[in-house]
């Protein structure tokens, strides 16, 4: 059985690949994942094709070579949009979970079986909402999925919370034990911690950095966050 430790996994808000400059050029959202080189990534504002933007998604994958998986929060008549995951490695089963609340934009998270060479692998990619109380709610039914350690879970994303005292990310610190988080947003001078990468066991992770290249930097509004985690 080949082993795939250390294991680059990455998330990344894509702003609907629309960089700094204003300009809708998802081939340099491409050319940024190339440069990193993650095996898993989640992405978030993803435009999964509508009347609005072409299907990003389908685009980053004839760039980079990754198995896509979509995870539409926005799903109606010219309206589709939300998370996505891509992996280098088989993807053996999907689940989405709804973390819709109130009338605010729909949310929801993308939840991934993913085969590393035999080696299982969960990941929960999400993309939480503006408002606290909104986030209070969708981080109590994500940690209500939490319940099985029949394999390794990654939670990733852009979680909107950047106050570390916060409810919910005391919650998850509590579930996955405190990890870094260096600031990814805005890219041009990132000054909030919005994208997180989590594992449980906790010391499966080796490392975390953003990718600040300067193609980073004008691709989107934030930096991509990565991570090696380890067997």
């Amino acid at each position: 059985m080949n082993a795939p430790w250390p294991l680059t996994v990455a998330t990344y808000n894509i702003h609907s690949a629309i960089g700094g400059d204003g300009r809708f050029a998802p081939q340099r959202i491409a050319d940024v994942l190339n440069e990193i080189r993650a095996d898993v990534v989640a992405l978030q504002e993803v435009p999964l094709g509508d009347d609005r933007r072409p299907d990003v998604l389908a685009a980053l994958a004839a760039s980079t070579g990754y198995i896509p998986v979509a995870g539409p929060t926005i799903d109606r008549p010219g309206r589709h949009y939300g998370n996505a995951v891509l992996s280098r490695y088989p993807v053996n089963a999907v689940r989405y979970l709804d973390l819709r609340f109130g009338r605010s934009e729909p949310r929801g998270a993308l939840d991934a079986d993913i085969d590393c060479h035999g080696h299982p692998l969960r990941v929960v990619a999400t993309h939480l909402g503006l408002r606290p109380a909104e986030r209070r709610a969708q981080v109590k039914k994500l940690l209500e999925t939490f319940d099985t350690d029949a394999m390794p879970v990654l939670l990733l994303g852009d979680l909107n919370e950047w106050f570390m005292w916060g409810r919910p990310l005391r919650w998850l610190t509590t579930r996955f034990e405190k990890t870094p988080a260096p600031n990814t947003f805005p890219s041009l001078r990132p000054l909030f911690a919005l994208d997180r990468i989590w594992i449980h066991p906790r010391q499966r992770l080796v490392k975390v950095w953003t990718h600040r290249s300067h193609l980073a930097r004008i691709a989107s509004d934030h930096l991509p966050l990565v991570a090696h985690i380890a067997g």
